[in-house]
């Protein structure tokens, strides 16, 4: 293997070569090169790639600074590190936000430089990871944001690609959290109408006195505060994609104006005379069952005909458990990217959670899981202690081993989680800060039961810890 290279820039030359012999004496050691100035380090990572480049701030006649800003003007792909002798903070975080990846102060010792030239690699290791795993999930396991290898999925990927470019009407169903708004994006984007708009709609979200204004627009004067016209989401979609979410709690009334629509292909704003015609494909989703709806009428039979044209269920993640190894890895790309954090991984038996647990809210609650471990866990990979409790009880597994007290000398299953409550109300507040509300969030209570069970277990926030916002009820 090559050996990294790095630029040293400084105007002082004990400084430059004091650096370089340290740099020397590491085993397996790095390549250095020198430069006396600003101007002359310009000239070298121009000419040269180098993996980082340590830079010192005051310098004459060109800074530091001057250096970093022409860098990244330029795009040198270098981890520039920026030195300085004065301990000044405020030029720490200029440097940092004009985009140095971090700053130390001299005199350099062999701890700190090393410790920072480590940091930087392993951040520069991580973005490769990110850019190669994004571009191989893209490639090989992805469709417009989904996420899968099942035969499952990937049938359902056949059949997008099948109809995307036909006005088929399509339903899809399945069960919440398993992303039946990304299978209708996929419908759209990869059909004639991408550069048309894709409109979705909650029809349970918006109040139904509203509703029929939303959809189909209105004309000044039609009711008590149409104090102007208003064009409707059907029109706002023409030419384009209609996602009806939900369809299962649209108002009856409005099942007949949807089955107009679709018929006839034209609307009526409300208080016109008029109709519109409008270019609309309708995909529509629920997670209700409207073939039972239609037996307790609660659904149109002839909507529901006329809308299920083609037919797309979405299997639960329990069903499709090789598709939640690449899922989990795809959170870890996003949140690590999200929250500026650097899990490598899950441990072999969060894994074994994972696939032996039955996922009642789908791929959504397996993306809001990952989410909450990497901001609980300390480490680079995803321990039991991290999870839900809903997950770490749900196939019996014990308390982990690292929890003071769960040894297996305590057998009582109320002790133990008592013990383990405790520690984890302890995590989330050092997490946090020791802000109350945002621990409450990430131990899914209310900020009230934390506050009753921190005052139960004697739980004091470290000084300096408590929110300066924060009001406790």
């Amino acid at each position: 293997m090559t050996k990294p290279r790095v630029l040293v820039i400084d105007d002082e030359s004990d400084v430059r070569n004091t650096i370089a012999a340290i740099l020397s004496s590491r085993k397996g050691g790095y390549e250095v090169v020198l430069a006396a100035s600003a101007a002359e380090g310009l000239a070298l990572v121009k000419k040269q790639p180098f993996d980082h480049v340590l830079s010192d701030i005051y310098m004459e006649p060109e800074d530091g600074l001057f250096f970093l800003s022409q860098a990244k003007k330029d795009d040198i792909p270098a981890n520039i590190i920026m030195m300085s002798g004065q301990a000044d903070a405020d030029m720490a975080i200029k440097a940092i936000k004009m985009g140095a990846c971090d700053y130390i102060h001299k005199p350099v010792t062999a701890g700190q430089l090393f410790f920072v030239l480590q940091r930087a690699e392993e951040q520069s290791r991580l973005k490769k990871e990110n850019a190669f795993l994004r571009s191989e999930i893209q490639k090989k396991y992805s469709f417009n944001n989904i996420v899968a290898k099942s035969p499952k999925m990937l049938r359902i990927f056949n059949i997008i690609a099948k109809v995307a470019d036909y006005k088929t009407t399509v339903m899809i169903t399945g069960e919440s959290g398993t992303g039946k708004e990304l299978v209708a994006k996929a419908v759209h984007f990869n059909s004639n109408r991408r550069k048309h708009p894709f409109v979705p709609v909650n029809c349970g979200g918006i109040p139904e006195n509203l509703l029929e204004s939303e959809l189909f627009g209105h004309v000044k004067g039609a009711f008590t505060d149409a104090v102007r016209a208003k064009k409707g989401l059907f029109e706002e979609a023409d030419g384009g994609t209609m996602f009806l979410d939900e369809l299962g709690d649209l108002p009856f009334p409005l099942q007949v104006k949807l089955l107009r629509v679709l018929q006839e292909e034209e609307i009526r704003p409300l208080g016109d005379t008029r109709n519109i015609k409008v270019d609309v494909r309708i995909v529509a989703a629920t997670a209700r069952n409207l073939e039972q709806d239609v037996k307790n009428g609660r659904f149109r039979e002839d909507l529901y005909y006329r809308i299920n044209v083609l037919s797309i269920v979405i299997p639960p993640i329990r069903e499709r458990k090789e598709d939640i190894p690449l899922l989990v890895d795809h959170f870890r790309v996003k949140y690590n990217q999200r929250l500026g954090t650097a899990v490598r991984g899950v441990h072999p038996e969060v894994m074994r959670l994972f696939l032996e647990y039955r996922w009642p809210g789908n791929v959504r609650e397996l993306e809001n899981v990952m989410e909450r471990a990497m901001v609980l866990t300390e480490t680079d990979t995803i321990k039991v202690e991290d999870l839900p409790k809903q997950i770490r009880m749900s196939t019996g597994v014990g308390m982990p081993p690292s929890i003071p007290g769960l040894d297996g000398t305590i057998l009582s299953i109320k002790q133990s989680s008592k013990i383990l409550e405790k520690e984890l109300i302890k995590k989330a507040l050092a997490k946090t800060g020791g802000n109350k509300t945002q621990a409450a969030q990430l131990l899914e209570i209310s900020l009230p039961a934390l506050l009753y069970k921190m005052k139960g277990y004697g739980i004091v926030p470290e000084p300096g810890q408590a929110g300066e916002n924060e009001i406790d009820a």
